[in-house]
């Protein structure tokens, strides 16, 4: 093993000297790219060889000459004994595009293949319609720019305005039967506007054989539908005040007409760039529109006016029913402007209970029914506002309460009642006692009836009121209590009624004392009156006969005096009393004016003092009174 090793490397270092003296390729062709008309060169170097050596295009050999006979554009270049063999094209032509090898015959050695590519450069693209296009505003549009010829690769077809590219073209190609390309074309779609009018635009075609492109410019002539601007002078106005409206148009070509309408509804006699009107309400929500025409169409503006106005209702609030425990809602719509403030508020309250358009209780009970009020402020001109409402009725239990009922006699007959509120309405009012229960009509000694309550009693839903009549009322009926109740579909409610009782001998002596004051007070001022009758007749007699009267004392008396005798006193220092009796009054008024006996006999008088003294009157009074008020 020892000896091998020294064998193997002397064999490999005369391999490794004979090895280098075999021919190679110092330099070898590769792929080439060159523009049309310019000139094509592949270079190819060989070491080691000097035999023959040619090329080849696809296959087919060109020759071993330096001037390749044949090929008038083709030659090789380069020192032969020095291996260089070039290959040179000029100018190089699109027939040229092909594989290119080197071979060294004698050695057998061919070079790798090397692929010309021949660049051709576009021709300048043809815009159609160009230089000037005719378009109309808001008419969609295509553009188209072709580019001919045997371009060399396909070259790309870019749109330009102002330096900027455009989006939105589409690109397509047609080919030639041999399989070059023919032209192709790139269409730019737009829907141009009245701001394209005069517009510069440019269609490139670019290649990696001009990479700068080449450029075809066109300019855009626009027809166009009026532009229309309207304002309105002035655009915040109160109610009743004028407003002017002014139409502009821009137009291509110019402006044919005009037309005025509010809220879609021509108005009648306007036809100018102008028109003035009063301003209402109706101006804020029906917008005042401007039409102008020309040749090649119509444009519409409007705008509508800033009015300002007080509050108008729109919708009332409607009527609610909600159980017991629910919420309730109410909504109120007003018009105005600027928006009206809303409020609500329960009828008969000043506690605002919520603000604007919907009011929202939360789980009613039944005290919360009632009107609720909604009320909208009026606007700035102090026109305008106002309130509307709507009723509450919570569905609750019924509740029932006794009314006053008088207390009745035994034996005799008594009413008694109760007051029902609910809602829905109960079913029935149901009175119950001891002997029984009675919803309606009559049973036995009892009779029902129910009818509505009076507004004037108020409360939660509509009210009923329920009588139970008893007709010869007895001992049990004052101790024993009366149910009043009421049912409806969330619940029932009732109340106990008791009867009172009235006794007859208190009421007896109550007639008879009010009886006795009055009588009594009807004899007091009959006296007073006769005595001041008598005084002043009497003192008219005596003026007249200027004498005084004294009638004595006797048994017997006149023939026209009465049964019934006066008595006086039989002392004289009793001093002048006169006692009258009321039944011959009659008498003593008809026999006045006799001036003998004035009296007739009739008094009875012991002494009388020869002067009537004013108090005399007072002093009968007193005497009297004695009389009346000491009853046997």
């Amino acid at each position: 093993f020892r000896m091998l090793v020294p064998a193997l490397l002397v064999l490999f270092f005369c391999l490794k000297g004979h090895a280098g003296l075999l021919p190679h390729f110092l330099q070898q062709p590769a792929d080439l790219v060159v523009l049309l008309g310019d000139e094509a060169r592949l270079p190819c170097a060989l070491d080691a060889y000097s035999g023959l050596v040619q090329w080849t295009k696809d296959g087919l050999a060109l020759g071993g000459e330096r001037d390749l006979p044949g090929w008038s554009r083709y030659w090789i270049s380069g020192d032969a004994a020095s291996g260089q063999h070039n290959l040179h094209i000029r100018p190089v032509e699109l027939e040229d595009q092909a594989s290119y090898e080197c071979q060294a015959t004698q050695a057998g050695l061919r070079s790798r293949p090397a692929r010309l590519h021949v660049l051709v450069p576009p021709k300048a693209p043809q815009v159609l319609g160009g230089p000037s296009v005719s378009l109309v505003a808001g008419v969609p549009a295509n553009l188209t720019c072709r580019s001919h010829g045997n371009a060399h690769p396909t070259p790309e077809l870019l749109w330009f305005r102002d330096g900027v590219r455009l989006d939105g073209a589409t690109f397509h190609q047609t080919l030639l039967k041999e399989g070059t390309t023919g032209s192709v074309e790139s269409i730019l779609s737009l829907t141009p506007s009245s701001r394209d009018d005069g517009a510069t635009l440019v269609c490139r075609a670019r290649s990696q054989a001009l990479p700068a492109g080449k450029d075809t410019a066109i300019t855009l002539s626009l027809q166009y539908p009026p532009v229309v601007t309207l304002s309105a002078e002035p655009q915040t106005v109160q109610e009743g005040e004028k407003v002017t409206f002014l139409c502009q148009a821009t137009a291509q070509p110019p402006v044919t007409g005009y037309r005025w309408a509010k809220g879609g509804s021509p108005v009648l006699g306007a036809r100018g760039p102008m028109l003035e009107v009063v301003a209402d309400a109706s101006f804020l929500t029906s917008p005042v529109s401007c039409e102008v025409s020309n040749a090649v169409g119509t444009a519409n503006c409007s705008t509508a006016l800033d009015v300002q106005f007080g509050p108008i209702l729109l919708g009332k609030p409607e009527p609610m029913s909600v159980d017991v425990g629910e919420d309730a809602f109410f909504s109120c719509a007003w018009r105005g402007n600027p928006l009206p403030r809303v409020t609500w508020t329960r009828r008969g309250g000043v506690q605002v209970l919520g603000s604007g358009p919907t009011l929202r209780l939360r789980s009613v009970g039944p005290e919360d029914s009632g009107d609720y009020v909604c009320r909208a402020e009026p606007g700035l001109t102090g026109l305008g506002g106002g309130a509307a409402e709507a009723r509450l009725t919570v569905n609750a239990p019924p509740v029932v309460t006794a009314l006053h009922s008088a207390p009745a006699f035994l034996r005799g007959p008594a009413r008694l009642q109760c007051l029902v509120f609910a809602s829905p309405a109960p079913e029935a009012v149901v009175w119950s006692w001891d002997e029984g229960f009675l919803a309606k009509g009559s049973w036995g000694r009892f009779l029902v009836e129910t009818f509505p309550a009076p507004d004037s009693y108020g409360g939660q839903g509509p009210g009923l009121i329920s009588v139970l009549h008893i007709s010869g009322t007895q001992e049990s009926d004052f101790s024993q209590g009366f149910n009043c109740s009421a049912r409806n579909r969330l619940g029932e409610g009732g109340t106990r009624v008791s009867l009172g009782r009235r006794d007859l001998l208190p009421t007896v002596r109550i007639v008879a004392g009010v009886a006795s004051a009055a009588m009594t007070l009807l004899m007091v001022i009959t006296g007073v009156t006769l005595c001041c009758w008598r005084h002043g007749k009497a003192s008219a007699s005596f003026s007249k006969q200027n004498n005084l009267v004294r009638i004595p004392s006797s048994s017997h008396g006149s023939s026209s005096r009465g049964p019934e005798e006066e008595e006086t006193g039989s002392s004289e220092d009793q001093g002048p009393i006169v006692q009258t009796d009321h039944s011959d009054l009659a008498l003593d008024e008809e026999r006045a004016l006799e001036t003998k006996d004035p009296t007739n006999g009739y008094y009875k008088v012991r002494g009388v003092s020869p002067r009537t003294s004013p108090d005399s009157c007072v002093t009968s009074l007193q005497l009297r009174s004695a009389g009346i008020f000491n009853l046997p």
